[in-house]
């Protein structure tokens, strides 16, 4: 790290904490040269993938698409805001995780459901039903027969 008042190469870290939750590391350093202390902060730099539509159009990853949608699905459903923020946070994790630097839009609406059927079945069956577009009644009850048989 370079000192920002001497400009030098070397300087050493007197202290180190977590901060913001465990996501940061604040660092208390020192200059080799000149003696003088400064504070660093370290955060990882996570890229969340690029998403594959399925018109083939690629979008960076975007969190209000992700909440606009969970949302919809849990309207006036008695799931808290917390709750929604971890299934949030899960999704993100899960494809982070699988370190790919792009992912299909299907892959994501995979998550979601997975998310939802924890959540609230019947956010799950309003999801499915735009997602999977059930073209006649009968595709709609057999999800839901799938939905009490498991």
């Amino acid at each position: 790290m370079h000192c920002p008042f001497c400009g030098a190469l070397d300087t050493k870290v007197i202290d180190s904490r977590l901060v913001a939750e465990g996501d940061q590391v604040r660092r208390r350093r020192e200059c080799i040269t000149c003696s003088e202390r400064f504070t660093t902060y370290e955060t990882a730099e996570l890229v969340m993938p690029r998403i594959i539509k399925q018109n083939g159009v690629r979008e960076p990853f975007d969190d209000r698409k992700l909440r606009s949608g969970l949302m919809r699905a849990l309207e006036k459903r008695p799931v808290s805001i917390e709750k929604v923020d971890e299934a949030i946070n899960r999704i993100r994790h899960s494809l982070r995780a699988a370190g790919e630097r792009e992912v299909s839009s299907r892959q994501i609406g995979e998550e979601v459901m997975r998310e939802l059927r924890q959540l609230d079945e019947v956010a799950f069956v309003r999801f499915a039903s735009v997602y999977r577009s059930f073209k006649d009644l009968n595709e709609f009850r057999a999800e839901i027969d799938r939905l009490s048989g498991e």
